[in-house]
């Protein structure tokens, strides 16, 4: 495939989605030049499944893939044990071996839902185990002497951490330098990351040039909020994974808060500009949701799938709503226990009254039923339907 050298294309590639890009100038031209650009993405296995978050970085991959570039996913089996703490706010556990391979095992087929990796000329697959683990104190040392103390405890998380008493690992200090020293390895024309790897992708630049290559130009990716709002992560479990099913992908981005999705049609879909412009314009909010979904779970599972989807997202979320007459709102705090709720609302006479009616299944939100009875609601249940046995309904309406 013949590089592509569009402008247009090429200045979306460095727009859509990007905070930073590092130097703008000198990759432009790159891209201009007709040559192929060898384009990096590091993604440590800390978990099993790699999420929409994970997808951003990763779709911008396949933008300069599109384009006729190589682009080489870098599975990080060697900096995964170590452990990165860019955007943490406390020391992450070291890995075993054992975790890293279990959860690597499925990120070749995730990954391959984004880019294709049947053309060698344009998709390799590497484990920075190959070079890091061949690497001891003599070649550590000259790499650490690139850099000075002063620089990592500036890292504005680090600074937080030292400022506030907590322990600050010399082990987190190693990983700016491994990830550094992939590009070196890989002789990096191009580094992806999201805004919270700043320091780690420009210590590749600087291993470089201290190894007498040209340094890697860096492109930083916008970091996304999950589907509460919240940032996202799977611990709070407020991710849509590339492995989810295409209804529970629907259902999740129908249950988001409204503000969350032009955000996710900028930087998890490559639904045109103008299209993206005139969903957000629709009356209805769900609309636009129903829309999002279905960009997304055609990209990830086909057009039948996602036409299917869309027809029962239509039907529970946006008719099903309209039917029920005469629902009344009801302000709701962020984090209100739901039993509150109940009561506020007029669901229920007292708290106990409300807990039992919780615990013999007779409360749902939006169809879902409610069973644990220390429920808080969240950003995510505005406009959500409560229901409290077979006649009492409100909508939730957050403040």
């Amino acid at each position: 495939m013949a590089v592509i050298t569009d402008e247009k294309k090429i200045d979306e590639l460095l727009t859509r989605g990007v905070a930073e890009v590092i130097d703008a100038t000198d990759l432009k031209n790159e891209l201009m030049s007709g040559r192929q650009l060898r384009v990096k993405l590091g993604i440590d296995p800390t978990s099993a499944h790699l999420h929409l978050g994970r997808s951003v970085p990763l779709l911008k991959l396949k933008d300069f893939q599109d384009l006729g570039h190589k682009v080489v996913l870098l599975v990080g089996n060697a900096t995964g044990v170590i452990g990165d703490t860019s955007d943490k706010d406390a020391e992450r556990p070291m890995l075993t071996h054992e975790d890293i391979e279990k959860n690597m095992a499925l990120y070749k087929e995730q990954a391959g839902k984004i880019l294709k990796m049947d053309d060698p000329e344009l998709f390799e697959i590497v484990y920075n185990a190959d070079w890091l683990d061949q690497l001891g104190y003599k070649e550590i040392g000259h790499h650490a002497d690139a850099f000075s103390l002063h620089e990592f405890i500036q890292r504005e998380n680090i600074k937080k951490r030292l400022d506030a008493g907590k322990r600050v690992s010399l082990r987190e200090l190693l990983y700016p330098l491994m990830q550094g020293y992939d590009s070196v390895a890989l002789e990096a024309d191009v580094e992806l990351g999201g805004t919270d790897q700043r320091f780690n992708l420009l210590a590749g630049r600087v291993l470089q040039e201290q190894a007498g290559q040209k340094r890697q130009n860096v492109v930083m990716t916008n970091l996304i909020l999950g589907t509460d709002g919240r940032k996202m992560s799977s611990s709070w479990g407020n991710t849509i994974t590339l492995t989810d099913s295409p209804r529970d992908m629907g259902e999740k981005i129908m249950n988001m808060p409204d503000d969350v999705v032009p955000i996710y049609f900028e930087h998890c879909t490559r639904v045109p500009v103008q299209e993206v412009q005139r969903f957000l314009a629709l009356a209805d909010p769900r609309q636009a949701k129903k829309e999002l979904a279905r960009a997304i779970i055609e990209f990830y599972g086909g057009s039948k799938k996602a036409e299917k989807e869309a027809q029962y997202l239509q039907t529970k979320f946006i008719e099903k709503k309209r039917s029920i007459q005469e629902v009344q709102k009801h302000k709701v705090m962020v984090g209100e226990a739901l039993l509150d709720v109940i009561v506020g609302s007029g669901g229920a006479k007292s708290k106990s009254d409300a807990r039992r009616k919780v615990e013999q299944g007779g409360v749902s939100v939006d169809d879902v039923k409610m069973e644990d009875v220390k429920r808080v609601i969240s950003r995510a249940d505005n406009d959500a339907i409560l229901k409290v046995g077979k006649k009492f309904f409100v909508q939730i309406d957050c403040q």
